[in-house]
């Protein structure tokens, strides 16, 4: 379970708080969204809660206790014994996250060969069965490539399956259709339902988008300038939003897309 309380997150120097006081919960098992416009904060929030965030250029304040720990004020070392283990992260844009010069194989095992002290072999093995769980087509083909060569929805399954090699207990999710086309995007979101389902990870995703958050998450956040405005199931936000600002980005949708 995370349990995010009365966040603040602050860069030096800028003029008012990137997150603003928020508090948020993610049960086991539960698939969250987070939804905004750009600057919202929602991206900090994550970046905060996987521990990514760089702390020198912020001031931060408040808890977030990720099973009963505060990733906050843990030391480095048992941070980074959770990353990458025990939460795994998700980008949008798969093919500036992946270093180019390595081959995909290497890059869905560096997890392992941080976290745990299985064998070359092992890794290897591992690391297949990631790419087949996210239904890659010939992942012994995959495993040999370089990201250049795999089309963009196989990147982000690459990214998913490195995320997952682990068997993680959260996956923090930005944007991870963004740069998908409408087949492609509803194929990741049909697979990360999935994954919910049969091993009940807990996912976090991030999202400008509320017509793909309705379709994999429970519950929605809503978030305006650092602070959660509304939150409620996804039905509850398109039938009846609360928050006037909430009304503005279900208003933004196409009324056909709306519907659908």
């Amino acid at each position: 379970m995370v349990e995010i309380h009365d966040l603040h997150v602050r860069f030096h120097g800028a003029s008012r708080e990137a997150v603003a006081g928020i508090d948020l919960t993610i049960r086991d098992g539960e698939v969250v969204g987070l939804v905004g416009e750009s600057g919202s904060g929602k991206t900090v929030t994550a970046m905060t809660l996987s521990g990514l965030i760089e702390r020198k250029k912020v001031t931060l304040s408040g808890e977030v206790r990720f099973d009963g720990r505060d990733i906050l004020r843990l030391p480095r070392a048992e941070l980074r014994a959770i990353q990458g283990r025990e939460l795994g992260v998700v980008f949008q844009e798969p093919m500036t996250a992946m270093d180019p010069l390595m081959r995909i194989g290497p890059q869905v095992e560096e997890a392992l060969a941080v976290h745990t002290q299985l064998t070359k072999e092992q890794r290897r093995a591992r690391a297949l069965e990631a790419l087949r769980d996210v239904d890659l087509p010939a992942p012994e083909e995959i495993y040999r490539k370089y990201p250049h060569e795999c089309s963009g929805g196989q990147l982000q399954r690459v990214m998913i399956a490195a995320a997952i090699v682990t068997d993680p207990h959260l996956l923090l999710l930005d944007e991870p259709t963004t740069a998908l086309d409408v087949t492609v995007q509803a194929q990741i979101l049909a697979l990360l339902r999935r994954l919910n389902r049969e091993r009940g990870i807990s996912m976090l995703l991030i999202s400008h988008n509320l017509q793909v958050v309705r379709r994999i998450c429970s519950r929605v956040a809503v978030m305006q300038r650092g602070h959660i405005v509304e939150e409620g199931t996804p039905e509850q936000l398109f039938t009846a939003p609360q928050h006037p600002y909430t009304a503005e980005l279900i208003n933004a949708i196409p009324r056909r897309v709306r519907r659908g």
